[in-house]
């Protein structure tokens, strides 16, 4: 009998080859590993790539439950652990790429991502070509004999466009380029990824995966077809974790879907209230109508989460300077995904160098929140206060 996704997380992960009876897998650290006696050592060698005890870099009990687990909660057929999400992109992309190959990335790509195409992909002789994440069935447009991987993000960094994943999908599939999403704002809750026609589902566990602000880690889940590939290359390139993060990021696991359905109440209170602010032109979030592709979300996903955006009628960086300054809940973070409020703005010219083909359409500063589990009293308030001091500034441009 299958487990509701629900009750999966808090199975997962919990074999009791890795518990040994007890609730949570103990910490294992470890770089040797010991063998008594030769043929010992010799089945540790031969079964190495199947979560058996060979080598540290290849992983302890403590990780071979989170990889289950995320194999488990997303769908695929293995799991790779990184030290971060960043690496668990560039690593997923390097292991099936080689000198001559083009990748197509989604313009509203986290920046990071952006950066490594364009310096190391660049330096190693392999071609980028963004699109615009709203192209849908254009992107057979795209493709070309020498296309390798066709590079989702949904909904987009800052900019909140919610693809259309199994379409794209699909043609991509006709070519046999192979299908890789960063997953992170679904968090393998709500977006399943492998019933979306995805190859491989990347996150940054960074961050609601950890969910507590204190954890760099990276996940990667791979198909059947690209499992081992992905597992070796990987390997070959030193990826690996410390086990006290990967425990950290299975402990998370265990309140993961009640920590984001919170997330997601809170936000979206906060989203429909800033849609009614006179100072708000629109809101980005993927649960609005307001959002690019939000017939998408509505399609292919199963719920929210903290993070959004809204964009203001107005750019003017000295009263966007006085909303940031005086927060009281709201810090500034380049992060999200922990219990903590954050906020940050970009400017219309930001995007100037964010943005290749995707022409975000609004002149007004865009505020990207991440609303976490504080009252929402608390924070409505917080935000009201912003406000005002933000058109405090902007009468007082109007007057002079």
């Amino acid at each position: 009998m299958s487990e509701n996704k629900k009750t999966q997380f808090i199975t997962a992960g919990r074999d009791k080859k890795w518990t040994n009876g007890v609730v949570n897998p103990p910490v294992q650290r470890a770089s040797t590993i010991v063998f008594e006696t030769v043929a010992e050592k010799h089945k540790a060698t031969v079964n190495r790539q199947n979560k058996t005890l060979f080598y540290g870099r290849r992983g302890t009990n403590t990780h071979f439950a989170l990889q289950d687990a995320m194999t488990q909660i997303e769908g695929g057929a293995g799991c790779a652990l990184y030290p971060c999400g960043t690496a668990a992109i560039s690593n997923a992309i390097l292991s099936f790429v080689e000198t001559g190959d083009h990748i197509l990335m989604v313009d509203t790509c986290y920046e990071p991502t952006r950066d490594f195409c364009d310096t190391i992909m660049k330096k190693m002789g392999i071609e980028t070509t963004y699109f615009d994440p709203m192209i849908g069935a254009g992107i057979s447009e795209l493709i070309r004999p020498n296309t390798k991987i066709l590079f989702l993000e949904s909904p987009g960094s800052i900019t909140m466009e919610v693809q259309d994943v199994p379409g794209m999908a699909s043609i991509a599939h006709q070519h046999d380029v192979i299908v890789m999403l960063d997953n992170t704002w679904g968090a393998g809750v709500n977006f399943s990824p492998f019933e979306h026609g995805v190859d491989i589902s990347i996150q940054a566990a960074t961050k609601y995966i950890v969910g507590h602000s204190d954890v760099m880690l990276g996940t990667a889940v791979a198909s059947e077809k690209y499992w081992d590939q992905l597992r070796e290359q990987s390997y070959l390139m030193g990826q690996c974790v410390s086990p006290d993060d990967a425990y950290l990021g299975l402990r998370g696991i265990r309140t993961l879907d009640v920590r984001l359905k919170q997330h997601a109440q809170n936000s979206l209170k906060v989203a429909q209230w800033l849609a009614t602010r006179p100072e708000v032109d629109h809101v980005r979030h993927p649960a609005l109508e307001t959002c690019p592709g939000h017939e998408y979300f509505a399609r292919d996903f199963t719920g929210g989460n903290g993070l959004f955006s809204f964009v203001l009628k107005t750019s003017y960086p000295r009263a966007t300077t006085a909303l940031l300054d005086g927060m009281r809940h709201f810090s500034m973070g380049y992060s999200w995904g922990g219990f903590e409020s954050l906020i940050l703005a970009n400017e219309p010219k930001s995007f100037e160098s964010l943005r290749t083909v995707a022409n975000p359409n609004f002149t007004g500063t865009l505020i990207r929140l991440h609303i976490g589990l504080e009252d929402i009293d608390d924070l409505i308030a917080d935000l009201e206060a912003g406000l005002a001091r933000y058109n405090a500034l902007i009468t007082e441009k109007q007057t002079t």
